[in-house]
């Protein structure tokens, strides 16, 4: 039986969705503290070059994670369903699916990334002096990327099944590691970009290892039988509802790829600037990514139980929350980005790149609010498509075209690149609640 606690379909909204929110925004501050501390670590130790390196590097490696994570919420939805269905016995299913599938891409992957490192550098017009820097992290990355894999299809695992706080302590033995091997590897024995990745890659390791031990001790709502891990049917399951996520994902990493290009051509200052305040952006972005998870998994369990009008409540519940948070996330990255900037760089020039960059950008943490909402809701409903259209739709009709022609006026500048984000989630708002009112008239 499913613990009352985790039982979404009964009870009070705020109070459930925020006690499972909460873990799942420490995950995700712990995460991206995970990513931050290369950064700020290869800032202060080590060079400029570096810091562009490992944020370019980081941006290939993204597009990766993002996108298998994007395959994993298929999982996430999936388990959701069938618990709010009460079918607790195709869990075990699900989950040796998944085991499988992702075992196999993993190894693909890391194929892919070890030959392909160099070529993506290049694509990517990462500045000459960061070139080879950027190529050793996606390569020693790509080398570990089974364990980064695996951490994402745990923490699915177990937001499926209503348990948020799990994830939470595998990403903050994460972290802890993580801080601990930069400090060492690039403080040190300053080893720059390749302390960086190494422990990254160790960091991810020693979390999935400790995670299957914690996991053995634990009194799970299903059984798991070594039959279940195979290729099996749930798999087609959970990837018709995960591909148009990953997709997704795929095109949207890929528009931050092509972002990074843009703003490498500006220069190295450039380079460094935008990718500190990329890691402030994942601070930023911590309330709309929880509320996202959450709400898919608060909205699964009661389509699956069929309490359609309490989804809804949710998905109103999770913009107000959001939307609060956000206005004071919005004024301290606008007025105080110079100050977060400075955390991650000495260098005065990056600082002052980075500050632009955040004034632009800073509208997003609340605009991202509503439509994460609106995404959550419609990744519960199994609606993953109209999600992969809306993405794409923002993306390439207003994202990427406004980035572009922003970096390539006289006088470009890393605020007006910035600004390309909340305008693009602005449209996609639009997007989400036309189609709201349809799907609203389709399922009554």
């Amino acid at each position: 039986m499913m613990d009352d606690k985790n039982d979404f379909t009964q009870g009070s909204i705020v109070n459930k969705m925020v006690r499972f929110m909460m873990p799942i925004l420490g995950a995700l501050i712990l995460q991206a503290m995970y990513g931050a501390v290369d950064i700020l670590v290869v800032g202060w130790f080590g060079t400029t070059a570096g810091i562009s390196g490992v944020s370019t590097g980081s941006n290939i490696v993204n597009l990766v994670i993002f996108t298998m994570a994007g395959f994993a919420m298929g999982v996430t939805v999936l388990i959701g369903k069938y618990l709010g269905e009460r079918q607790a016995e195709k869990v075990g299913k699900v989950i040796g699916g998944a085991i499988s599938l992702f075992l196999a891409l993993s190894g693909v992957i890391t194929i892919l990334m070890i030959i392909f490192a160099r070529p993506l550098a290049v694509l990517m017009q990462a500045p000459k002096e960061a070139l080879d820097l950027t190529v050793i992290y996606v390569r020693i990355c790509g080398g570990g990327i089974v364990f980064i894999i695996a951490y994402n299809v745990i923490s699915s695992i177990f937001r499926g099944l209503g348990n948020s706080r799990l994830p939470l302590i595998f990403v903050a033995i994460a972290c802890l590691v993580n801080i601990a091997g930069d400090l060492f590897f690039v403080a040190v024995l300053h080893l720059n970009v390749i302390g960086a990745a190494a422990a990254t890659v160790m960091a991810q390791a020693v979390s999935v290892v400790l995670s299957l031990v914690i996991i053995r001790k634990q009194d799970l709502p299903f059984t798991l039988k070594k039959s279940d891990i195979c290729f099996n049917r749930e798999i087609l399951n959970f990837v018709r509802i995960g591909t148009p996520i990953a997709f997704q994902e795929i095109l949207t990493q890929f528009s931050f790829l092509a972002l990074c290009a843009f703003i490498n051509r500006l220069g190295l200052e450039a380079s460094s600037g935008y990718g500190v305040a990329n890691k402030i952006v994942s601070f930023v972005m911590l309330v709309p990514g929880a509320l996202m998870q959450s709400m898919s998994s608060f909205v699964a369990q009661n389509v699956g139980a069929g309490k359609e009008k309490r989804a809804r409540r949710a998905m109103v519940t999770g913009m107000g929350i959001g939307g609060i948070i956000g206005i004071f996330v919005c004024l301290a990255a606008y007025l105080y980005g110079d100050v977060l900037a400075s955390v991650f760089s000495k260098d005065g020039a990056v600082i002052l790149q980075a500050a632009d960059y955040l004034k632009g950008f800073a509208p997003e943490a609340v605009v991202t609010c509503i439509l994460f909402s609106f995404i959550g809701y419609y990744n519960g409903h199994s609606q993953t498509l109209f999600v992969m259209i809306q993405g794409i739709s923002q993306t390439f009709l207003v994202r990427l075209p406004m980035s572009y022609f922003m970096s390539i006026q006289k006088n470009a500048n890393l605020k007006n690149i910035g600004m390309a984000a909340p305008c693009a989630t602005v449209f996609g708002i639009v997007l989400n609640v036309l189609f709201y009112i349809y799907y609203s008239k389709r399922i009554k």
